[in-house]
């Protein structure tokens, strides 16, 4: 049954609307605190925003004029709060930061008139198969690709293709579920990983069957584009470090503004060409890609922000707002990608050691001026925790930013810091506090 309107539009914050006439700009979805606060915090800084969330967390509540309670997967209902906002607030945009409602949004700005990626683009983003699919076709130098339907098709494409091959879900996120596999046993037991791999709920949006892949060596970087009328313009690019394989799991990012891989025409036409082969429209990109003996090849584009505090990485490196700008662009305005800072900024994700009980997690006290933030998951004493290469992004016990004049700086505080945090894993059950110690 769909929400009814009366209910839907509920708020639980203070409704300004009365008195606060700026144009409005609807974000969908808050996500995690820890992750996302920044990018709400910088989106509503310039702008008049209104939540749509089923639950609004609390911790939005400074950064929006007001935010109503919906079920974001009853559709009739989000287009009826839409249109009952765009008819009596003057809504002139709707954008999301999180991958579960990329398709969603530009929808609903389609429907609307509004600025936005475009649908077409925002499926390719959301289904890795279909995007393989517009990339060859356009000639953009990706990853030999195929679905598998059973274990058995899964092997026989990646004899075909030869090994390694990557095996990985088609619309997840995060690095869940990917895999490097090696011979017909891995690929089998790679191909069950791909199709129950999960993380924060995206397996709702889940698409038929797993892909096999060409495997891309050489080095991972993003590049965070932003799209307006066509014109890309690269403001950042993103250096990326990766745990052990057989996973991909991501333990941290550097960005630098001075990073020389910005005048690399080859990676910056590559990223390009992506975007366009995807018909991508207005909006904020991430793009990332392998720099392999043979040339930079696309790992795959998301339609939304980067996550893993990217953007904060970019704001403290460049000055420059990525969230600011896609706000920007999905209320039909050009951004200011104006350049005030050049410098460096890194990120490091703890995870364990080792699969087992968390026994110790605790910190030193230490205070550096170049430590931009420090935040604990959500993980106490006795909690059983998973180590890489099983764990996904939900297994985080820490993380922790880092600014410097370079790259080099950042990446020796980053190992400074991390000297501060202790993490003791046993492989059994033993007698421990029920306290969370830290």
């Amino acid at each position: 049954m769909p929400t009814p309107l009366h209910a839907a539009f509920g708020p639980t914050t203070p409704d300004h609307s009365a008195t606060d006439q700026r144009p409005v700009l609807v974000v969908l979805g808050a996500g995690d605190e820890d992750y996302r606060s920044h990018l709400l915090q910088q989106i509503s800084a310039p702008h008049s925003v209104l939540l749509l969330d089923p639950e609004p967390p609390a911790w939005a509540w400074p950064y929006v004029d007001g935010a109503w309670a919906i079920d974001l997967h009853d559709e009739i209902a989000v287009m009826a709060a839409l249109s009952h906002l765009v008819e009596h607030r003057g809504v002139v945009g709707v954008m999301t930061y999180l991958e579960h409602h990329v398709l969603q949004a530009a929808h609903l700005a389609e429907t609307f008139g509004l600025p936005g990626i475009g649908t077409d683009a925002a499926a390719a983003c959301r289904d890795k198969a279909l995007q393989r699919t517009l990339l060859q076709d356009a000639n953009v130098p990706s990853a030999a690709s195929y679905v598998a339907e059973t274990e058995q098709s899964a092997v026989d494409f990646a004899e075909l293709l030869g090994y390694p091959v990557v095996v990985k879900p088609r619309a997840m996120a995060g690095g869940a579920g990917v895999r490097r596999a090696d011979s017909p046993e891995a690929v089998r037991s790679a191909y069950h990983a791909a199709r129950h791999a999960t993380v924060l709920g995206l397996d709702e949006y889940a698409q038929p069957g797993v892909l096999v892949e060409e495997y891309l060596a050489g080095s991972e970087i993003s590049l965070e584009c932003v799209v307006e009328d066509g014109d890309v313009q690269v403001v950042a690019i993103t250096r990326k470090t990766s745990g052990p394989q057989p996973a991909f799991d991501e333990i941290g990012h550097l960005v630098a503004a001075d990073d020389p891989l910005l005048l690399d025409s080859t990676v910056i036409t590559t990223a390009v060409r992506a975007l366009e082969a995807l018909a991508f429209g207005n909006g904020v990109a991430h793009v990332e890609l392998r720099r392999t003996p043979q040339g930079p090849r696309i790992v795959e584009v998301n339609g939304r922000l980067a996550g893993d505090l990217i953007p904060l990485l970019v704001q403290l490196a460049t000055g420059v707002s990525l969230p600011a700008a896609a706000a920007a662009l999905a209320m039909g305005q050009t951004p200011d990608l104006t350049q005030t800072k050049d410098c460096a900024a890194a990120v490091q994700f703890l995870y364990p050691p080792s699969n087992g009980i968390l026994t110790r997690l605790h910190r030193r006290d230490a205070t550096w001026p170049w430590l931009a933030r420090f935040r604990w998951g959500p993980w106490c004493v006795e909690d059983r925790v998973l180590a890489p290469p099983y764990a996904t992004i939900a297994d985080r016990l820490a993380h922790w930013v880092v600014t410097g004049r370079s790259s080099w700086v950042c990446a020796s505080r980053l190992q400074l810091f991390a000297s501060t945090v202790t993490v003791a894993v046993s492989p059994m059950q033993t007698s421990l506090s029920t306290a969370c110690v830290r």
